[in-house]
């Protein structure tokens, strides 16, 4: 259990997934971004591990050699900043993800979660989510055009309903009720929508090429 201290935005990033629609773990698959080819999970973790002293990331039960994998691609030193939570009831959505990443974090001032198959998404969205939060703010996500998009931060009055969630909806169902709360932090990076489901979707994590598409906000 990787406990954050009092008064610390914790970082939750949710890898246990299925890669169903995928073909294989779309996780490990090698991707190439700025002239560096790591897995895709770990091109996804390297802003938040630039932004956070410490990253939970929820994985499935028997996942071991996968996080060695992430392990040796990220090196030494920004493995160590890693400390991995197994959810044993992965399979029954995201929301317990999501529960378990937030109650190894439950003493922590608010949680931004993001998702391990969004390697786009830029640091200074991720930064920017957090300040807004240690600055007060209920929940906050980044925007471009009026579109929110991921990472999504909860402040610590969301404890309870973060762990009582449950489907693979995630926190869909709060942010839909409070909507009208959340403080947008602009930016013009499209990396905030994009997620990779299936092999095609891998073009848009190619700087520029990306089409902007909107994934589904939980």
């Amino acid at each position: 259990m990787s406990e954050s201290d009092s008064g610390e935005i914790a970082a939750v990033v949710l890898a246990a997934g299925a890669s169903r629609r995928f073909g294989s773990d779309k996780l490990l698959h090698p991707v190439t971004r700025h002239g560096v080819t790591l897995p895709l999970a770990a091109h996804s973790l390297l802003p938040w591990l630039y932004t956070f002293r410490q990253v939970s990331v929820v994985v499935r039960p028997g996942s071991e050699a996968f996080c060695d994998a992430i392990e040796a691609a990220l090196g030494v030193t920004r493995a160590a900043a890693i400390c991995w939570e197994f959810c044993e009831d992965a399979a029954e959505g995201m929301a317990a993800s999501l529960a378990r990443g937030v109650y190894a974090n439950r003493e922590a001032a608010g949680w931004l979660i993001g998702l391990a198959d969004m390697p786009a998404v830029p640091l200074a969205a991720i930064a920017g989510v957090r300040n807004a939060l240690l600055g007060g703010a209920g929940l906050a996500a980044p925007a471009c055009e009026g579109r929110r998009g991921h990472p999504v931060g909860f402040a610590a009055h969301y404890l309870d309903e973060l762990l009582s969630l449950q489907g693979d909806a995630g926190a869909r169902s709060l942010l839909e009720r409070d909507g009208s709360e959340v403080v947008h932090v602009g930016t013009c990076d499209e990396g905030i929508f994009t997620d990779i489901d299936s092999p095609d979707d891998l073009r848009c994590v190619l700087p520029g090429r990306c089409s902007g598409d909107l994934v589904a906000v939980w």
